[in-house]
């Protein structure tokens, strides 16, 4: 199995995750909108956990928010991540390219 990731990979997901944050508090509300006409036709438990969902609607879009930028701050730790492994992976391999005797490689040296 071959993994590749390009070195814009990451950078994109986060766009996209920023832009799905976005999206995410809008859609809570328009769930909210949506079930507004069943407002008072509930009874009983159900009733209950309808207003409590309705209440709630600013608590549950930050906590839903608040966990994509915790899921965005584990993109942009590993963005750092990776592009310091191949900075270092660079470093490395010119360090030993410094290091080795090319010459001695040729067998028609002289």
């Amino acid at each position: 199995m071959k993994f590749d990731m390009g070195s814009t990979t990451l950078s994109e997901l986060g766009r996209q995750t920023t832009g799905s944050s976005d999206d995410l508090g809008g859609l809570v509300k328009q769930l909210i909108a949506a079930a507004a006409p069943l407002e008072g036709k509930f009874n009983g438990a159900g009733r209950a956990v309808f207003d409590s969902f309705k209440e709630n609607t600013d608590e549950i879009t930050a906590a839903l928010n608040g966990s994509l930028q915790s899921i965005l701050g584990g993109q942009a730790g590993m963005g750092t991540a990776f592009d310091s492994g191949v900075q270092e992976q660079t470093d490395n391999a010119n360090q030993q390219m410094s290091a080795a005797n090319f010459d001695a490689a040729r067998f028609g040296a002289r």
